[in-house]
């Protein structure tokens, strides 16, 4: 018998980079999954779109370390995911979390969701050279999370439709932008700490009016967010094409997701299809979503 799990993929609504600088952030799990298979064999197998391998950290770095940080038992491995791949919607985290709660089910392991989400940040650290918890701990637990305090806040009651520019997805894409926004502090640390405590500030206020349901509040601080990252240098021209789009088709809000440089942006609506149509005709691909109750599950 198969042992499924899937996780989640996260847009951000607030706080990327400046959760770098001990800022606040409001992360939030998305309906579009990361579905791993895992069954008992006389060999490592790991199936995927990329091809098929025994453990290969070359191929599939994240779900070979998986399976090693678990003692590398035998299993057969079969992955499909609707998240894009370094879209900035957290599709290492997922795959990662998904690969270890499967093969901690199908072996008996006893794992709980805490150290799930530890050793899938630390995997994704040995990969990547560094991580941010946010990713893992967002895939495994669900929800809308306010990082660093972990406090779970309600789940949002309007359509989110992401917008995938299908450019900028480079390997150290994202450290190369961190180390990007760095220098530019250091060269001018005091406007580029003010941007960056400023932005820090918009997750705080957001919480009151995720609380509170109020969208448009939320989607005008989305808005002059993206202004913000845009002034920090991680936004571009496509990105930028998408969420003005999103925002004229009568979004609450539209900003960029994740580290930037390319990737995806996200809008809030309560008129996804009107917001996805007009995505699409700036040149991106849209994706209906939802936000997602719950993390890392078997199904």
């Amino acid at each position: 018998m198969t042992i499924t799990c899937t996780a989640p993929g996260k847009i951000y609504l607030f706080g990327e980079h400046a959760v770098v600088y001990g800022e606040t952030a409001i992360a939030c799990a998305v309906e579009l999954r990361t579905r791993v298979g895992v069954k008992r064999s006389n060999e490592i197998l790991i199936l995927s779109d990329i091809g098929t391998t025994g453990l290969d950290f070359e191929l599939h770095p994240y779900v070979s370390s998986a399976i090693q940080k678990l003692g590398s038992p035998n299993v057969s491995i079969e992955i499909s995911s609707e998240i894009p791949v370094g879209s900035g919607l957290g599709s290492s985290a997922a795959v990662t979390v998904a690969t270890l709660e499967a093969i901690n089910i199908e072996c008996g392991l006893l794992y709980d969701k805490t150290d799930i989400a530890r050793m899938a940040h630390e995997i994704e650290k040995e990969v990547q050279g560094a991580a941010s918890p946010t990713d893992t701990f967002v895939s495994t637990f669900g929800g809308v999370i306010e990082i660093p305090s972990r406090k779970k806040l309600d789940i949002l009651e309007c359509g989110i439709v992401i917008g995938n520019t299908n450019k900028g997805a480079t390997p150290g894409k994202t450290a190369k932008l961190v180390k990007q926004v760095a220098l530019l502090k250091e060269e001018y640390p005091g406007p580029i700490g003010s941007i960056i405590k400023t932005i820090g500030s918009f997750a705080k206020h957001g919480e009151n009016m995720v609380m509170q349901k109020k969208y448009q509040a939320l989607g005008k601080l989305m808005n002059v967010n993206h202004g913000l990252l845009d002034a920090l240098g991680v936004g571009t021209m496509e990105l930028s094409a998408l969420v003005y789009a999103a925002r004229n088709a009568g979004a609450y809000g539209a900003k960029l997701t994740g580290a930037g440089g390319g990737g995806c942006m996200v809008a809030l609506s309560d008129s996804p299809r009107k917001v996805a149509s007009a995505i699409e005709k700036a040149g991106g691909t849209a994706i209906i979503s939802s936000f997602a109750h719950d993390g890392v599950l078997q199904v």
